[in-house]
């Protein structure tokens, strides 16, 4: 077996039935970290939100944590069970449903189900039962007989998430779960992600909807070229970048740089500028009115097409937090 570089000493009360923990997580290529000094507590029961650009390290955490890839630093248990020392149990205990539908399109929906659950080494009899159950469950009972070929992209999404399911799984890992759905089928998803939380299922999901995370997470960590920036619920991260936004729309590019210096005596950090909407959106400072933000730009002869307060979102936590640019991008395991 591979010995990792500053293994963990785990103290039995650190380990969580159902859960995920982890501590100084780490994976190297090379001269590059695509994840490093990673600690996670997940309690049973709740969703983790790992947020980050592309090549933040969100996947490679997720392929550490299901076994897939091995941890060059620190230690990991998911329901229980080593990654390292104890993958097959791990895989047990887990489901995972990957960017990609890993469903067979030339196989009906319940045949899918049904080898998935013979891989797990269910019963025939209790395969059948669960490919069923599980098909009324995610609203495909009407297509169990269809081959899955036929199915559009949310049909697809849930019975791949179905397949993640089968081995009724403690942990259930998602990466990027609604990508390319419809927002009534996202929305359809994310109920369901909800019933499986209220049921005890421990969720892990990345995602680049802040959206989704905002609604779905109990606790967040941004990841940023393969470490942690943030960690807390979303409320929390909110609060941690600031006070409430001003969202200023002018005309030309050129209003934008007056905007941001109009706007400095009111800022709490610097400015965000869209130049594709000619957006400028500005943190201020905690009682700042409207009208002096209107007497500001109107004394620098600005004149704003559209204004208006809002409180903090996920996206400025991101915003403020990462960087698209990938100094240690993530290398396939």
């Amino acid at each position: 077996m591979k010995m990792l570089e500053n293994p963990v000493t785990w103290q039995d009360d650190a380990i969580r039935d159902g859960g995920v923990t982890a501590r100084d997580l780490g994976k190297r290529f090379g001269d590059l970290w695509a994840l490093r000094g990673l600690d996670l507590d997940v309690a049973p029961g709740t969703v983790l939100g790992l947020l980050g650009h592309n090549g933040a390290g969100k996947t490679t955490a997720i392929r550490i944590l299901t076994t897939l890839s091995v941890p060059t630093t620190g230690s990991a248990f998911v329901a229980s069970a080593d990654v390292v020392r104890e993958p097959a149990v791990v895989r047990r205990r887990v489901g995972v449903a990957a960017q990609q539908a890993t469903v067979d399109g030339l196989m009906t929906a319940h045949a899918n189900l049904v080898m998935v659950g013979r891989l797990h080494h269910l019963s025939k009899p209790h395969a059948r039962e669960r490919a069923t159950e599980l098909l009324e469950r995610l609203d495909l009972a009407d297509a169990s007989t269809r081959l899955v070929k036929t199915f559009s992209g949310g049909m697809r999404r849930r019975l791949d998430l179905a397949a993640s399911l089968v081995a009724a799984p403690k942990v259930l890992f998602l990466d990027e779960p609604t990508t390319g759905l419809d927002p009534r089928s996202r929305n359809d998803l994310w109920d369901l992600l909800r019933g499986l939380v209220r049921d005890g299922t421990t969720i892990v999901l990345t995602t680049q909807y802040l959206e989704e995370a905002d609604r779905l997470a109990d606790d967040i960590v941004v990841l940023d070229h393969g470490r942690s920036v943030a960690h807390g619920t979303p409320d929390q991260l909110k609060a941690q970048i600031g006070d409430d936004r001003v969202e200023i729309q002018v005309g030309s590019p050129r209003e934008l740089d007056a905007v941001t210096a109009a706007m400095r005596p009111f800022a709490s950090n610097a400015a965000s500028l869209d130049r594709e909407l000619l957006v400028a959106t500005v943190p201020v400072i905690e009682g700042v009115r409207l009208m002096d933000v209107m007497r500001a730009l109107d004394a620098a002869n600005i004149d704003a097409i559209d204004l208006n307060r809002r409180e903090a979102t996920l996206d400025d936590v991101f915003l403020a937090l990462t960087s698209p640019t990938r100094d240690n991008e993530e290398v396939p395991a």
